[in-house]
């Protein structure tokens, strides 16, 4: 007889030790306990959930109990009590046994599958792998890399791995919102990444809303980097490393948004391209601040914070936490030692790209 599906093959040897059970009285022998352990295995294998297994083995013993040599045979109560005990008792360890065969051929099952998942991500991120057979493999994961992708990359001040709580909620919050199709969420080398069709706009965006969020004792991300979609599992490699671009560029230039756009970020880059020119740069318009009496530090810090305010002075101060005459002071420095006017608009354009190039090479710090 079947059940749910299950073949009788997966009974192999129990309606035996039942009846020489009910015969004999005996306890299973563990040959008997070890063999059960490999159907369980085999059943796991095959697909057969616990439950389905268990199903299958009372209604066995259901159907044979009354054939059992001992159960037909008792002469009164107290023998078909003692019989029905020992035939239970086996009944018990024969299905606990199965079940530690399933079970650990599905934790064994687990491991493989986060190995595989492990490598699959090395190699979607770094493109380690044949890009044909990458996108084979990427469907198994519930991603078409024929479609546009685009990553999104989160760090905290601790880092994240899978099992983390923050990582945890985000991938139930995510899937539950958008199914598991076209969205991959992992952790790499302490971060968060999200893996999102571009189609789904929103999936990012939510990404960095979700990671953001504190756990319960523990706090979120502190940044989110995206980076832009491209299509193909090469698109995949690019947009992680523009996020991871993001992320290094924010902490060079000490920026304070929480959640940062490769696309808004490009500049930097091109920037940084010509490193000679940048340095040249930096050394000719900004060389004279280090003649201040405080060093080149507070003015520097002046031109960003007056560019990040839309110069205007009064919340300049504010972010510099100076009063307005001071700011005022300063402009008349910079103008003074510089020669370029912060009011002016092409000067002060020059300023501000200097400073960010200043940022960039770790000017005054590290010299140019």
């Amino acid at each position: 007889m079947q059940h749910g599906g299950m073949s009788p093959e997966f009974l192999e040897g129990y309606t035996t030790l039942l009846a020489e059970v009910s015969d004999t009285g005996r306890l299973p022998r563990r040959a008997e306990l070890d063999a059960l352990r490999e159907v369980g295995e085999r059943a796991a294998e095959s697909g057969h959930g616990l439950r389905e297994a268990v199903g299958l083995f009372l209604g066995e013993t259901r159907r044979v109990w009354g054939t059992l040599p001992g159960v037909a045979r008792a002469a009164g109560a107290a023998e078909r009590v003692r019989t029905g005990d020992a035939v239970l008792g086996a009944v018990d360890a024969a299905i606990a046994a199965f079940g530690e065969g399933h079970e650990r051929a599905q934790r064994l099952a687990v491991r493989q599958e986060e190995a595989e998942r492990r490598e699959f991500v090395d190699d979607l991120l770094y493109g380690r792998s044949d890009l044909g057979r990458l996108a084979e493999r990427a469907e198994r994961f519930g991603l078409r890399l024929a479609h546009e992708h685009a990553v999104a990359v989160a760090e905290g001040d601790e880092p994240f791995d899978d099992i983390h709580p923050v990582a945890r909620r985000v991938e139930r919050e995510l899937l539950g919102r958008f199914g598991d199709r076209d969205v991959l969420i992992t952790t790499k080398e302490g971060r968060l990444i999200c893996v999102g069709a571009s189609r789904e706009r929103t999936v990012l965006d939510a990404f960095a809303t979700y990671a953001r969020w504190p756990d319960v004792g523990r706090p979120g991300a502190r940044r989110v980097a995206l980076g832009r979609p491209h299509s193909g599992a090469g698109g995949v490699v690019r947009s992680y490393e523009e996020a991871l671009g993001a992320l290094e560029l924010a902490e060079q230039l000490d920026l304070d948004e929480p959640v940062l756009r490769a696309a808004d970020l490009l500049v930097f880059p091109v920037l940084l391209r010509d490193r000679a020119a940048m340095a040249d740069l930096v050394r000719t318009v900004l060389g004279p601040l280090t003649q201040s009496r405080g060093g080149a530090g507070p003015l520097l810090e002046t031109i960003g914070a007056l560019a990040a305010s839309g110069y205007v002075n009064a919340e300049a101060a504010r972010r510099l936490k100076v009063s307005v005459r001071t700011l005022s002071y300063r402009l008349e420095r910079i103008k003074f030692l510089t020669g370029y006017d912060p009011s002016d608009g092409l000067q002060r354009f020059t300023l501000e790209t200097a400073a960010m190039g200043a940022r960039l090479l770790g000017w005054p710090d590290k010299p140019l």
